[in-house]
C-alpha cells in the first residue's frame, strides 16, 4: 500500500500510454484510463506489467460527471489511494476542416467538455480525496498535459487552442488552492510529438522541421520525451515549485531573430 498510485487519463495511446508505461516501470501503480480505446488500454497495461509494474484499466469519459467519480472511486477501490493525477485525455478540434467563420457550437462544446471541463472537475474530485486523506510521507501532484497550441494560433482549431491556453490558468489556480495541502500542480506543454494524433500532418511537419529551421532541436518529439518530464515532476524533483509550466517542445517556444 505504500507504493504511489497514479491516474493517467487517455492512457490507451500516444502520450498517455508512454506516461503510464514510464510511471509503471518506475514503481508506480497506474490506473490506465481510456474512453473508447479498450485494446490500447490493454496494451498499456501489458507493457506496464512486462516492466514489472502493476496496472488497472478503467473506462471513463472525463467529460461526464458520473464517469469522473467512477474513475476516482475505482482507483481508490483498486489501489487504496491516489497520489498523482495526469490530465492527458484530449481530442483535436472536431471542426478543424472548417473555416473559423463556420465552426459549430456542437464541436466547440464537445472539445471543451473533454479538454477543459473534464480536467478541471477531475482535478477537483481527485484533490478532494487527497485533501481528505493526507499523507505527509508521500509527494502528491496534478500534472496537466497542455500543448504549444496554448500560445501558437491555429485558426482552424480555435477551440483547441483556447482550451489549452485555459489549462495554464487552471494549473495556477489549482496550484494556489492546493499548496497548503502539499499538492503541487504543473503544466507540461508538448510540442510537435510523433503520435497517431499527428499522423495526418506527418509529411508536412517532416518538411518544416527539415527545411524551415522550425525547431532548435531539429527532430520530432516522442511521447517518451513527455513521459520523462511527467516522471520527474511526479517524483517530486521540483518539490519547491508549483504552478510551473514546462515546455517539452524542442525549443519551439524560443523567439529567434
Amino acid at each position: 500500500m505504500s507504493r504511489p498510485v497514479a491516474i493517467v487519463t487517455g492512457a490507451g495511446r500516444g502520450i498517455g500510454q508512454a506516461v503510464a508505461v514510464a510511471l509503471g516501470a518506475g514503481g508506480w501503480r497506474v490506473v490506465v484510463n481510456y474512453r473508447s480505446s479498450a485494446a490500447g488500454a490493454a496494451e498499456t497495461r501489458g507493457r506496464i506489467e512486462a516492466a514489472g509494474g502493476e496496472a488497472l484499466e478503467l473506462a471513463a469519459d472525463v467529460s461526464v460527471e458520473v464517469d469522473r467519480h467512477r474513475l476516482v472511486d475505482g482507483a481508490v477501490e483498486g489501489f487504496g489511494r491516489i497520489d498523482l493525477l495526469v490530465n492527458n485525455a484530449g481530442i483535436t478540434s472536431p471542426d478543424r476542416h472548417l473555416d473559423l467563420l463556420e465552426t459549430t457550437e456542437a464541436g466547440f462544446d464537445q472539445l471543451m467538455g473533454i479538454n477543459l471541463k473534464g480536467p478541471f472537475f477531475l482535478t477537483q474530485a481527485a484533490a478532494r480525496w487527497m485533501v481528505a486523506h493526507p499523507d505527509p510521507q508521500m509527494f502528491r501532484a496534478v500534472i496537466n498535459i497542455s500543448s504549444l497550441s496554448a500560445y501558437a494560433v491555429s485558426t482552424n482549431r480555435a477551440d483547441y487552442c483556447m482550451a489549452k491556453s485555459a489549462l495554464g490558468m487552471m494549473t495556477r489556480v489549482w496550484a494556489a488552492r492546493l499548496a497548503e495541502h502539499g499538492i503541487a500542480v504543473y503544466e507540461i506543454l508538448p510540442g510537435i510529438i510523433e503520435s497517431d494524433m499527428t499522423a495526418g500532418v506527418h509529411e508536412q511537419y517532416d518538411r518544416r522541421i527539415r527545411e524551415e529551421d522550425l525547431l532548435p532541436i531539429a527532430r520530432w518529439g516522442q511521447p517518451e520525451d513527455v513521459a520523462g518530464a511527467v516522471v520527474m515532476l511526479g517524483e517530486g524533483k521540483l518539490a519547491y515549485s508549483t504552478g510551473e509550466s514546462i515546455n517539452v517542445d524542442g525549443g519551439f517556444h524560443i523567439r529567434r531573430l
